[in-house]
């Protein structure tokens, strides 16, 4: 249909030409009407790609209008939902005008309550006791003095084992106050009071040994105090030092530094070593010729480098060595010229994180060597009747860990030997083997068993009418154990006890002394049981 119309229109316009078209040839004519058809053909594929293009848009565009409507939709539900959040958070704000007036309201009466409520701020009480009642087979607590350095060896520091074999009442109240300025620095006061009782009466005043064991202020991480120094701690006053430790097991301190005196913690030369530096005072009595007291001064540097601590210390007490030996029998009293009056003591330990690297648990490991005035290794500086010659050694040892889900394991070993100690030619020479073990029953009840053996052989010299003897001593202790909780847990307190022990010695220990626990009246080897009930307890 299209070729046709084309051709007609080609006749029409061919005899509308002017005369020169007319004569135009055939060949031209047809060569011109294909190049037209062509052109109209090129038209009509345009039309009909904008015809397409046309639909397409047509249908983008109804799309679009659905979206459209669909984000009309979707405005109008959050305009909804605003209105409605507008309305919650204007109820909020009422609530929080409402709260603001009754903290105003609090603020005002804390404010009037301050001046008796700011007094405990910063403020701290800890605290540590024990007391317990004991029947013995053999004697009473009254002329026997029962307890870990019962035995001959105790008189130079040899424990044994504590559990079922305490009958007194000991006590330390500890009051602290600490602050923390806006500059970073802090402080610290403690006083510590403590109290120790035989008696079993309820009013022993006239017994009472209460006495202030520490009152001494800190000052830490000082702003200006940089390098080496920053977050050191300064102190002074009367104190246990922070470093002491301790077996637990049988009350026996590992080093128990203490007196009046100052000092600096933690001062740190390198990385991974820490250093202290103190000097302590301690008196060791009156001097026969001056009325005055003989000043044990004590300096110690003590080292921490990983779990190692090195510890050296050294003493003076000027005038020492021309004082009366109290020792000595009262009817032959004369001037101890072989005191000594300096000294010196060292300590290397292992303070362990695992049971001796063997399981879970913790450790410690002890060496310590004393000469002079430095030979009581335990008490430093407690004791001036010791000669210049003096030496002592010591070894202690100590871990926790758990067996099991119920069964917890302590052991310990103190060891000493001292000689030269009080007289020339004496010698003091003891080994303690303690072991505690836990079973636990319920989460509120567990069982405690404790074994303690000891071997001494001490030849005092006639010192202080002591006599030489050799043996051993062992005890044995049940005690049903009841806590609030963490029951497996080696040390944790408060515990509430009732225990049986029985204890035996060698019958040549009776000899020792008249006025030791085995020279009491009816206390004597063979072998001796004890009932009692305890409570322990710190915080």
């Amino acid at each position: 249909m299209i070729k046709q119309t084309s051709l007609a229109a080609a006749i029409g316009l061919a005899l509308c030409a002017s005369p020169l078209v007319m004569a135009a040839s055939s060949d031209s004519i047809e060569t011109r009407l294909n190049a037209l058809e062509q052109r109209l053909q090129q038209a009509e594929q345009r039309a009909r790609q904008a015809e397409a293009r046309a639909d397409a848009a047509e249908k983008q565009a109804r799309q679009l209008a659905t979206r459209t409507s669909q984000v009309e939709q979707k405005t109008q539900q959050v305009e909804f939902a605003t209105q409605q959040v507008a309305q919650q958070t204007q109820q909020v704000a009422q609530r929080a005008a409402q709260t603001e007036q009754q903290t105003q309201q609090v603020a005002q009466q804390t404010k009037s309550l301050s001046s008796k409520s700011s007094f405990a701020d910063g403020f701290e009480f800890h605290g540590y006791a024990r007391s317990g009642l004991a029947a013995h087979s053999s004697t009473t607590s009254s002329n026997a003095d029962i307890g870990p350095g019962m035995t001959p060896a105790g008189e130079t520091g040899g424990h044994v084992g504590r559990l079922g074999n305490e009958d007194d009442t000991y006590l330390e109240m500890k009051l602290e106050h600490r602050t923390k300025l806006a500059n970073g620095a802090t402080t610290r006061f403690k006083v510590m009071m403590a109290d120790g009782q035989r008696s079993y009466n309820d009013w022993t005043a006239t017994t009472s040994q209460l006495n202030v064991r520490e009152a001494f202020v800190e000052l830490g991480s000082l702003p200006t105090f940089t390098g080496a120094f920053k977050d050191t701690t300064l102190w002074a006053g009367k104190r246990f030092d922070r470093d002491n430790f301790d077996i637990h097991w049988i009350d026996s301190d590992v080093i128990f530094l203490a007196g009046t005196g100052g000092g600096i913690y933690d001062v740190k030369p390198t990385d991974g070593w820490k250093t202290s530096v103190s000097m302590y005072g301690r008196s060791l009595g009156e001097i026969t010729s001056l009325d005055n007291e003989i000043q044990n001064y004590i300096v110690t540097s003590n080292n921490f480098v990983g779990p190692f601590q090195f510890m050296l210390s050294g003493l003076n007490a000027r005038n020492n060595d021309v004082k009366t030996n109290s020792g000595v029998n009262s009817a032959n009293h004369v001037t101890n010229t072989n005191a000594g009056d300096n000294g010196y003591h060292a300590m290397a330990a292992w303070h362990g994180d695992s049971f001796y690297g063997l399981r879970e648990g913790t450790a410690k490991v002890a060496v310590l060597y004393g000469h002079g005035l430095g030979a009581e290794v335990k008490s430093l500086g407690a004791d001036g009747n010791l000669t210049k010659d003096a030496d002592t050694w010591r070894l202690a040892t100590y871990g926790t860990t758990a067996l099991n889900r119920t069964w917890s394991f302590a052991p310990a070993v103190l060891a000493q030997s001292s000689k030269d100690r009080y007289v020339q030619g004496d010698d003091y020479s003891w080994v303690t083997f303690n072991a505690r073990l836990i079973q636990e029953i319920t989460e509120n009840f567990a069982l405690a068993y404790e074994g303690s053996y000891q071997y001494m052989d001490l030849n005092p010299r006639g010192y202080n009418s002591r006599n030489q003897v050799s043996g051993n001593f062992y005890k044995l202790t049940f005690a049903p154990t009841f806590k609030v909780g963490d029951i497996s847990n080696l040390l944790s307190r408060p515990e509430l006890r009732v225990y049986a022990s029985y204890m035996n010695w060698d019958k040549r220990l009776d000899k020792y002394a008249s006025d030791d626990a085995f020279g009491a009246t009816g206390f004597k080897a063979g072998g001796a049981w004890t009932f009692g009930v305890q409570m322990e307890t710190w915080f």
